[in-house]
């Protein structure tokens, strides 16, 4: 079901295609329905209660019950989970504890600690700053019940050495004092002035057009964090807010272009396990620094152990789902019921007219339901008897009686407080960070979904739904979730308007800049990049009194590359059985990834082995980045060569197969 990156070719004309190959990646948006109508605002609420009515055991709790529900966290423990998931748990440990004899143990110890100082170096002042007030909050929360008070974070910055400390940020990002001793990651000034240049003409160009821009610069090399921090110590952040609030009166959507980096653009998929897993921990620092500025409150709900039914497709847990269905296809990335459920509606009900708004029959729902369970995996069940409506309604009942929401328990509320961002961009941010956070499973059936209705969207002609509508009957169905009380539904018939309009609002913003989201941003990269070169030098962590001859050695031994090179380098080339070899390519100012698959394609045809098979195909490859300071990155076709081998000079190059992605359900 995945398509080419960026691509919506059943919606997006021949000139933002044509604009995405100049220096800018461009979002297009056709001209769109300003504000959900009336069908639009009743089919939102008639959803509501077919969701109440259909699934047993919702809960619609209110704001009161919630705050005594025992899934509500103990006071401090969110702060203690957030430590932990942002990778810094040694900071929370108690100093009660017996000295520990076992050398191993203290070694372990002094790695973890070493861990979170390489961490906590490549952070921002105001990433810095957030996590600092979390350890602030549970301290003191420890205080309140008379328990010994964990380290504090200077003890851990205290223990890196000035060598890697960068040049402080400009006095005007800093929010707020930090602790000196801190490691902070350095924005150039140039770089910062650029940034303060482009806000205040985005500022100035919003107010030239009433607040609705056609086309909205998004930038990601600054840390979202900064750049809100620079907003509001400008005091630009309320004009653009202003804006926000004239654009979003009005109801349509920009066409957003990113600045298009000489690294290329990085897509989630393109990064390996271990680097996604660095990229989670700061997005969820970034996340919260960002949400501290804007005032957002997106505390979590505690997971909870709910009772899981017996049952092979419906009410199951994804992650579970999707090992079962590994076992049948090991490709497989998103689970094959929804797979076969979404494959059939494209094949036979994206055409029909109010598809997703018209009801199926809850006799046959309930009936298919039955059938699928008992016979989807053996291939005894039968397609010719399911309707399109009734299809969509088996989409839909799939996600709500998940376990866990499909937007996850810890971060549904965060989803959900997006609606009183006002500032699109701003939005747009704290939704590609929250996309980031969400574990595998859950993030790649998201995607599926969001294509699916995409698609939906782009034959508005044929089946009367456009973005609106299928982001108001979509909306209950993943922001309503029995586990996790909602106030999407709160205040009654007289402001339901409003809140169906923000909660489809969220809807069509995940729908609309799906492509933009699924990206890791400039800044975090850079970060990710920091974090590996550090952690290949942690033996500058341990010990300050040799912290300058440590640095002296490092220094010297640096291969540092001259940027004004044309260096020559082997390309490793491990095409499966097809071709095992190396090729060595000259890199210039002007190389690009695509240049050197075109070589190695031109290579291929001219091989011995592909002369001997008759073969000239080309295979579905792609160029990595191995080692050095990443992990493994697949590259952008529009990456730089030159400039990638001077941020990573001992980073090796390696051509080899694209992964498969299974795209199809079963027996279709």
């Amino acid at each position: 079901m995945n398509g080419k990156p960026w691509a919506r070719p059943s919606y997006q004309d021949q000139a933002a295609a044509e604009h995405t190959q100049d220096k800018c990646t461009a979002y297009h948006q056709e001209p769109q329905q300003q504000h959900p109508d009336k069908l639009c605002l009743d089919s939102f609420w008639s959803e509501v209660e077919t969701i109440r009515s259909q699934d047993s055991g919702y809960i619609d709790l209110d704001t009161d019950s919630a705050s005594r529900d025992s899934r509500h966290s103990e006071e401090g423990e969110q702060e203690e989970q957030w430590l932990q998931d942002a990778g810094l748990s040694t900071l929370i440990r108690q100093q009660q504890q017996r000295p520990d004899r076992d050398r191993d143990r203290e070694q372990d110890r002094e790695d973890q600690d070493v861990d979170q100082a390489i961490l906590l170096s490549t952070l921002t002042r105001t990433q810095a700053a957030a996590v600092q007030r979390r350890l602030d909050s549970y301290t003191l929360s420890l205080r309140k019940r008379s328990k010994p008070p964990p380290r504090d974070v200077r003890d851990v910055f205290s223990s890196s050495p000035s060598s890697i400390a960068q040049t402080p940020l400009p006095e005007s990002q800093d929010p707020e004092p930090i602790e000196p001793s801190a490691s902070i990651s350095s924005i150039p000034e140039d770089s910062m002035e650029t940034i303060t240049k482009t806000l205040r003409q985005e500022v100035s160009l919003a107010q030239q057009h009433g607040g609705d821009p056609k086309e909205d610069v998004f930038i990601t090399d600054v840390a979202y964090c900064e750049q809100a921090a620079i907003l509001l110590k400008q005091a630009m952040l309320p004009q653009i807010q202003n804006n926000g609030r004239m654009r979003k009166e009005d109801g349509t959507l920009p066409r957003m272009t990113c600045p298009q980096c000489r690294l290329g653009v990085t897509r989630i998929h393109d990064l390996s396990n271990q680097d996604m897993k660095k990229v989670r921990q700061l997005a969820l620092i970034e996340m919260t620094a960002l949400c501290d500025l804007l005032e957002l409150d997106v505390k979590r709900h505690k997971t909870c152990k709910r009772k899981i039914l017996e049952s092979a497709l419906y009410g199951v847990p994804l992650a579970m789902l999707l090992e079962n269905d590994q076992k049948i296809n090991p490709t497989a990335t998103t689970p094959l019921i929804l797979q076969a459920l979404l494959s059939f509606l494209e094949k036979s009900g994206v055409d029909s007219e109010g598809i997703l708004r018209v009801p199926g029959s809850q006799s046959r729902i309930k009936k298919l339901q039955q059938d699928l369970e008992q016979n989807f995996y053996s291939g005894g069940f039968s397609w010719e008897e399911v309707s399109p409506n009734d299809a969509a309604a088996l989409v839909k009942k799939f996600i709500r009686e998940l376990p866990s929401p499909l937007l996850t328990t810890e971060h549904l509320n965060a989803f959900s407080a997006v609606r009183d961002i006002p500032e699109l961009k701003q939005k747009l941010h704290v939704l590609n960070l929250l996309i980031l956070l969400l574990p595998e499973p859950n993030r790649n059936t998201l995607k599926a979904l969001l294509e699916f209705l995409s698609k939906v969207v782009s034959r508005e002609r044929r089946n009367r739904m456009n973005l609106w509508a299928v982001s108001t009957i979509m909306a209950p169905n993943l922001f309503l979730h029995k586990a996790v009380p909602s106030r999407l539904t709160d205040g009654g018939p007289g402001v339901e308007k409003g809140q169906a309009e923000k909660a489809a609002d969220i809807m069509r913003l995940l729908i609309r800049y799906q492509d933009l989201l699924w990206t890791i941003p400039n800044f975090l990269m850079s970060q990710v990049r920091k974090l590996n070169e550090n952690r290949n030098r942690r033996y500058q962590f341990y010990d300050r009194r040799i912290k300058n001859l440590l640095r002296k050695i490092h220094q010297d031994s640096k291969d540092k590359p001259d940027k004004n090179s044309e260096p020559c380098r082997t390309v490793k080339i491990q095409v499966g059985d097809l071709m095992s070899s190396t090729m060595e390519v000259q890199v210039n100012i002007s190389s690009r990834a695509s240049d050197l698959l075109a070589q190695f394609h031109r290579h291929l045809c001219s091989s011995d082995n592909t002369k001997r098979n008759g073969s000239v195909s080309h295979p579905d490859c792609a160029i990595y980045e191995v080692g050095g300071n990443i992990g493994e990155h697949c590259l952008d076709p529009e990456t730089h060569l030159l400039d990638l081998y001077n941020t990573n000079p001992s980073g090796e190059w390696v051509i080899k197969l694209k992964p498969l992605v299974t795209t199809r359900g079963l027996h279709q």
